[in-house]
């Protein structure tokens, strides 16, 4: 039975991105996985289709022999080299009142598919110029939810994975991924041998673990810098203080100036996200956030109105024009 077009399966034209087939695949994979259709055979074979096209689709050789070549270039013994030798035989011979030939033999077809058929055909079961030709499976892409301390600190997380097989069918297997610390999203971790099953005895392709972390409600990263809000009363920024603040590692102390202003950056150095090999740990900085007292009595209102005399006389004089 012939196979469905590949860009037809996973409902994308033929000039689509990478980025536009990855879409489409992940989108129909979620749709049709085994684990969302228990027991309904036509969507765990919708699965393995869409399986196939994208293994083919998402490598940028087999997408071009697929191209160039077609169906024939899905067979296990396909080799483009000869694929390229038996068209240039057929387009030398073909209207000259011969019969297009390769490696010695004569062949009568109608068309030059008939004979990269024929020809990849017999390489698969055995025989032909072709046999023992092998190609790398396919890489698998996959996504790996973390919290925000696991990327930070690193981890090992179980991913569930259904993926197709040489022999057609789905093997499910639970497949251990290492988180190195300080990974962040959009990152992705390698995972070798667990993408799609190789053709012709190839090698097995890789699976990528593409990475999304959650946001924390206190630490906010850019880079491998960590910084968090430090609530502080009016008190603590006039006359300065020793506070504890958070840190991947517990708790830490932060002192405060005398005089800090609100928005001020206290800086905790290598407390930050840790650093890959030789880099060094990013830092930590506390944002001060002055919180004023909300409800006053007669003499808290006193208290206020004397600390007033000892105020900068215009606070907003740089924002003149």
């Amino acid at each position: 039975m012939a196979r469905r077009d590949l860009y037809e399966t996973l409902g994308v034209p033929r000039e689509a991105e990478s980025e536009a087939i990855r879409k489409a695949y992940r989108h129909l994979a979620r749709q049709y996985h085994p684990d969302v259709n228990p027991g309904d055979q036509a969507a765990e074979d919708r699965f393995k289709q869409v399986s196939e096209a994208y293994s083919v689709l998402s490598d940028d050789q087999r997408r071009r022999d697929y191209d160039e070549f077609g169906e024939v270039s899905l067979e296990s013994g396909f080799d483009r080299e000869a694929a390229q030798r038996a068209r240039e035989a057929f387009g030398a011979r073909f209207g000259a009142g011969g019969e297009p030939g390769f490696a010695g033999e004569a062949y009568s077809y109608g068309d030059l598919d008939d004979m990269l058929s024929h020809l990849f055909g017999r390489a698969g079961r055995g025989g032909g110029e072709a046999a023992g030709f092998a190609l790398r499976g396919a890489d698998l892409e996959s996504e790996l939810e973390l919290e925000f301390l696991e990327a930070a600190r690193g981890t090992q997380k179980q991913l569930a994975l259904a993926r197709p097989d040489a022999q057609g069918g789905v093997v499910r297997e639970n497949v251990t991924v290492r988180i190195p610390p300080g990974v962040d999203s959009g990152g992705r971790i390698r995972v070798p041998g667990k993408g799609s099953p190789g053709i012709g005895g190839g090698p097995p392709g890789d699976l990528y673990a593409k990475l999304r972390v959650r946001p924390h409600p206190v630490f906010r990263r850019d880079g491998r810098d960590l910084s968090v809000t430090l609530p502080v009363t009016v008190s603590e920024a006039t006359l300065g203080a020793k506070v504890e603040i958070p840190t991947l590692d517990g708790k830490a102390t932060v002192t405060v100036p005398p005089g800090t202003d609100g928005g001020a950056r206290l800086r905790l150095r290598g407390k930050g996200i840790p650093g890959v090999g030789s880099a060094p740990a990013g830092d930590l900085y506390a944002v001060v956030q002055i919180r004023v007292p909300r409800e006053l009595d007669d003499r808290g209102r006193e208290a206020v109105a004397e600390l007033a005399r000892f105020e900068p006389e215009d606070p907003r004089g740089g924002l003149g024009t």
